[in-house]
């Protein structure tokens, strides 16, 4: 995990550099692609996610190295030609497990948060689960452990593949000719998020577009047909922990409410959006159905929030990366202390996003998270050999933080959370 943290250390700041190159281009061209805080919310999810990745919160019921062990009938030279085949491998492997997130019930809950702005840019491609806990699609490896590719190998592509998937996030690229028929492309990629009927469950390649031609799930973004993005039931939230479950938590609802034993146990396996009959006449769960006419979230913040909430993005990025830092420096527990710390931070600072109450009881376990590490090692994490009285001031952090949280929750709670209608 240690090496990974070294990788993110580099491929952070160069994704931050193309968000801001994609951000200046749109502003010239007068195409809006941001909105503030849905940026904040898509970058904060990135934040988690990294963080859960980094401390290994992963259970892996089945692992690849197992599968090689057992199922390798070839031992293959290491080659170049092994690591394309293992790129393919992944791919392969990457196209149904995309595709069983998106049309099974429960899986759903591990890829909601990724379709969940109602933008499309390349902050979103950022958006990325911490629902995703446990390892369940091993599985689609096997092919590539009967050739023998090594886990070593696959541990090398995996990153390479995940970070390819991030450019053609963006709605400023058109089409791009012959390589429409061969990779995944923006045109591809709109399509995929779209919540248009045309559109909804299609592309679901993450490298090579074959797959979808292959496998009959392609569609090409058609001009007459401009993509509208997010998610059909939206999830009217800043805050990206709770968007990560906020579908399982609908699952559970519905599973207890249901009076048919039946439906209790096969609603976890339905495709995608399937409740049972008797919960669905009883309890209604608000859904887009002219996508032409979305109502976009926006929380409507003073100025003054919002400029406190780049703030708190900021802060808690070079937090992160200072994290990766101090990674070997410390015991498992103290990271993992460090990494809570992080997570119930942005979980708080989110939450305010959306003027909820619950960030003020974030904010409470925030400090007593801070204050049990101040009280465990004297101190934040060696800061003073880069910042002289570096523990000050996040101590001072940790009080400003909670008293403008409650300013503006309490003192100043006037302004009530809505939703506005926002031109694409």
């Amino acid at each position: 995990m240690q090496e990974y943290a070294q990788v993110l250390m580099i491929a952070i700041p160069f994704f931050m550099v193309l968000i801001a190159v994609e951000y200046a281009v749109s502003r010239v061209r007068g195409i809006k692609v941001y909105r503030g805080m849905d940026t904040i919310s898509s970058l904060s999810s990135g934040l988690t996610n990294t963080i859960k990745d980094v401390l290994g919160l992963v259970i892996i019921i089945l692992s690849y190295s197992w599968l090689v062990d057992k199922l390798a009938l070839f031992d293959i030279k290491s080659t170049i030609w092994l690591y394309v085949l293992a790129f393919i491998g992944k791919d392969f492997a990457g196209y149904w497990s995309h595709r069983f997130e998106h049309v099974i019930n429960i899986f759903w809950n591990r890829h909601i948060i990724h379709h969940s702005s109602e933008e499309f840019n390349l902050a979103c491609a950022l958006r990325q689960p911490v629902s995703n806990m446990v390892a369940i699609f091993t599985f689609l490896y096997i092919p590539m452990a009967i050739l023998g590719v090594p886990a070593r190998v696959v541990a090398v592509v995996a990153p390479i593949h995940l970070f390819m998937q991030f450019w053609y996030h963006t709605r400023l690229i058109d089409k791009l000719g012959f390589l429409e028929y061969i990779l995944v492309t923006p045109s591809h990629h709109r399509v995929h998020h779209a919540i248009n009927e045309e559109y909804m469950d299609r592309n679901f390649s993450q490298i090579f577009i074959i797959w979808d031609r292959l496998f009959g799930t392609f569609q090409k973004e058609l001009d007459e047909v401009p993509a509208v993005f997010g998610v059909k039931r939206p999830v009217q939230t800043w805050n990206p922990i709770v968007i990560n479950f906020k579908h399982l938590w609908l699952l559970i609802q519905d599973a207890w409410k249901t009076k048919n034993w039946n439906d209790k146990l096969r609603i976890w396996f339905m495709p995608t959006g399937w409740r049972p009959s008797d919960v669905q006449e009883s309890y209604d769960v608000y859904s887009v159905k002219d996508v032409y006419s979305l109502e976009k979230y926006d929380s409507q913040l003073p100025i003054s929030l919002e400029y406190w909430s780049y703030f708190q993005l900021v802060f808690h990025s070079v937090l992160m990366l200072y994290m990766f830092s101090q990674f070997g420096q410390y015991s498992f527990s103290l990271v993992f202390l460090y990494g809570l710390f992080l997570l119930v931070s942005i979980f708080a600072f989110t939450s305010l996003m959306d003027r909820s109450i619950i960030a003020l009881i974030a904010e409470g376990f925030k400090l007593i998270i801070g204050g049990t590490i101040f009280y465990m090692i004297q101190g934040w994490f060696g800061i003073e050999e880069m910042i002289p009285f570096g523990s000050s001031l996040m101590v001072i952090y940790l009080f400003i933080s909670f008293t403008i949280t409650l300013y503006y929750l309490v003192i100043n709670s006037n302004t009530k959370k809505y939703t506005a209608i926002v031109s694409n």
